[in-house]
């Protein structure tokens, strides 16, 4: 098991302190499998500086996906953008 620390935004740390987001968008520049630990620092981006809150998560699924070769043409994708959903 790893920990991975990455920064968030205040908006996204209470969505997911609150529990009512379940899911966690990245660019793919670390390395991380299922049963990781994601801690999430809260960002303040207009005093760039930590706010001091941080949250732990368990990493549950992990899906790596590659532009190229999604089922829409990229074209379609930077013209419409991607959903990223939280269902239960």
């Amino acid at each position: 098991m790893t920990t991975i620390e990455k920064k968030i935004l205040p908006e996204y740390f209470d969505a997911i302190a609150s529990g009512k987001k379940k899911y966690e968008l990245r660019l793919a520049d670390f390395d991380c499998v299922e049963g990781d630990v994601l801690k999430l620092r809260e960002w303040n981006p207009e005093s760039k500086a930590y706010t001091g809150r941080e949250i732990l998560k368990t990493i549950t699924y992990v899906r790596r996906f590659d532009v190229n070769n999604l089922y829409w043409p990229l074209e379609e994708i930077q013209e419409k953008g991607l959903y990223v959903l939280s269902v239960e």
